[in-house]
């Protein structure tokens, strides 16, 4: 019904890993523009993808280190898994209108998100939204906290206490993340249990006004339309 599996796989090879915690680092790679065609008389338009199918998918792709859809290696960094996810079920959430030859793949996906879905800022989140952080690392590479849009993850579940459990990919492997918008500087509690995970990774250049926890650096939520 979506089109062929996707198909994750390992593969033993030299990848250097990025020293800072975050996403594309070059300009993303756009979809191909296709030539417009007609559509038949009369065609079936098929549904929207449910939450629970984009969960799902994203939840298979949980300790993976590279990522393939339909036979098309993605990008391995956050904004590529998530778009690989969507990629499963026909959605591909790099297609937009976004103009900026220079975007990476978190605001190509916000831009994608601005013509096809919605913001909204919590605290409640829904399994398949989409999670957008800012400054997760020095973006334009000038030392100072301006860096707009440079993490994306997806929503999994919310747990009675507001923690939201999201799956992103950080720095060695897609792996689950949690944030507490309640409680944003607050690493784990008194009993141990994480309510942030850190998604900046602290370096001797940071600014003395850099955070790092996932709710210190949360941007917005973003529901696409149809989910």
């Amino acid at each position: 019904m979506y089109g062929k599996p996707l198909r994750i796989f390992f593969i033993m090879s030299t990848i250097a890993l990025v020293t800072l915690v975050g996403c594309a680092t070059q300009p993303a790679e756009r979809p191909r523009a296709s030539i417009s065609k007609a559509r038949p008389c009369c065609g079936t338009i098929e549904p929207a993808p449910s939450r629970s199918a984009i969960v799902k998918t994203a939840v298979k792709l949980v300790g993976a280190k590279t990522v393939e859809s339909n036979g098309r290696r993605i990008a391995y960094d956050c904004a590529g898994v998530t778009r690989a996810v969507f990629l499963r079920h026909g959605i591909d959430l790099y297609d937009n209108s976004e103009s900026d030859p220079d975007a990476n793949g978190v605001r190509l996906i916000y831009a994608h998100m601005q013509q096809q879905g919605t913001f909204h800022q919590g605290p409640v989140a829904h399994p398949g939204d989409l999670v957008f952080f800012d400054n997760t690392w020095d973006y334009n590479g000038d030392g100072q906290v301006n860096d707009p849009l440079t993490h994306i993850g997806i929503v999994e579940r919310q747990e009675q206490d507001g923690t939201v459990v999201f799956i992103s990919r950080v720095a060695g492997a897609v792996e689950r993340y949690r944030m507490n918008l309640s409680l944003p500087h607050i690493h784990k509690t008194a009993e141990g249990r994480v309510l942030n995970d850190y998604i900046r990774r602290k370096g001797v250049g940071d600014p003395a006004n850099a955070d790092h926890l996932t709710g210190e650096l949360f941007a917005t939520f973003g529901t696409r339309v149809g989910h």
